[in-house]
């Protein structure tokens, strides 16, 4: 690895970038959600940089490649919550799905490229 911190990942740098707009994003949703909706969708977005930063430093391709899995499944998680929004009529999620594509497509990669190394 080129990189000398999990910040220096270009997935790293998109799945935060991700949270911050579901952040953005669900400071509109009703507040009767605060509990629920919103604080599921900002807690499974989160998970996903985060369990990337940590798997970053795991010694093992074993260990790194379980984190990554797990960004993973968050990843599905948040996108499955921004299809409820779109459904509930809470705001409008097309580009916010993009973005969980293009992530999903990196961190598959990275995880394919981890996997390998074992």
């Amino acid at each position: 690895m080129n990189s000398r911190s999990f910040e220096d990942l270009l997935v790293w740098q998109k799945a935060h970038q991700l949270v911050l707009d579901v952040y953005q994003i669900t400071d509109s949703f009703p507040q009767r959600e605060i509990y629920s909706l919103t604080n599921q969708l900002r807690r499974a977005a989160v998970s996903v940089p985060a369990n990337i930063a940590e798997g970053y430093r795991k010694s093992g391709p074993a260990d790194k490649s379980r984190f990554l899995n797990i960004a993973q499944g968050s990843l599905e998680e948040v996108r499955y919550y921004l299809i409820l929004a779109r459904d509930l009529h809470y705001s409008e999620t097309t580009e916010m799905r993009s973005k969980v594509d293009e992530v999903a497509r990196m961190l598959y990669a990275y995880h394919r490229a981890i996997k390998r190394t074992q």
